[in-house]
């Protein structure tokens, strides 16, 4: 979790302790404060720039509502999303930090209609906030597509939403590696992952990219050791991966993509409509 990791990244630095974390705040990476710590998962800004580019080029929006809740990291994600698309022309036409607890989310979503949002951008991780979203939008009759955090695709909403057809048009963050083809079929590696944890491993409540991160932690230390047979830090630190001495950040921008929100299957998603 990002939050624990602001406040534990800088003790294990100064422990020169092997710091392997999915964690999401871009500060958490910096070669020169944390030169032991490495990133598993997607930063910040690569959801941030993965959410942005669908909004402007697949959904052709360029007018948007940016909604994030009022935790630390809902503040300050919406806050840079906000600055991003500006940046890029997008006019933002909606900004709002929601109490997550707050039972009513009509008059927010009236706001976003009258200012002429064409997609609702969304930084929060509480579901219920979202399902309250998605229930209110759809009482509207209002088909504005959802875009951002991959909250969205989690299955406590299909428990808290009214009806499936409010999670229509819902697209969430996603990954390649764990995404179904035209086919309905995972990549090798991935598939092979998944067959080996049936029976064993429920997936259908849960999210295939989270449990893969913590097989890839586990798997690079223990890769590590393997190859130098030893468990000395700098063998950990410095073994074959896509790290670099420069870049601790591990996963590929192009690989960062939108998901059918509601498609969970093994806790894989089909790609949301616009990719090949």
């Amino acid at each position: 979790n990002s939050g624990e990791s602001l406040a534990t990244t800088a003790i294990m630095a100064r422990a020169n302790m092997p710091n392997i974390h999915p964690c999401v705040v871009d500060t958490l990476i910096d070669v020169r404060r944390y030169p032991n710590a490495f990133r598993i998962a997607p930063s910040n800004t690569q959801w941030d720039d993965a959410v942005r580019n669908y909004c402007l080029q697949r959904v052709n929006a360029r007018k948007v509502a940016v909604i994030g809740d009022t935790t630390g990291y809902g503040v300050s994600a919406t806050n840079a999303s906000v600055a991003a698309f500006q940046r890029e022309g997008a006019e933002v036409v909606y900004k709002a930090n929601i109490d997550s607890t707050q039972p009513d989310m009509t008059p927010d979503m009236l706001r976003a209609r009258a200012a002429g949002a064409q997609a609702i951008v969304i930084w929060s991780v509480s579901t219920g906030m979202i399902a309250r979203m998605l229930n209110t939008r759809g009482t509207m009759g209002w088909d504005v597509p959802f875009v951002g955090h991959p909250s969205l695709s989690s299955g406590e909403i299909a428990t808290l939403i009214d009806r499936p057809a409010n999670w229509e048009k819902v697209y969430a963050i996603g990954y390649r590696s764990c995404s179904f083809d035209g086919q309905g079929r995972l990549p090798e590696r991935t598939a092979g992952l998944v067959n080996s944890m049936r029976g064993k491993v429920a997936l259908n409540d849960t999210l295939l990219w989270w449990v893969a991160c913590g097989v890839d932690a586990v798997n690079l230390i223990a890769g590590a050791v393997q190859a130098t047979n030893s468990t000395d830090k700098a063998a950990i630190y410095f073994g074959e991966y896509t790290y670099s001495p420069t870049s601790h950040d591990g996963y590929p921008v192009e690989d960062v993509v939108m998901s059918l929100a509601n498609s969970a299957r093994d806790g894989a998603f089909a790609l949301a409509p616009g990719y090949s």
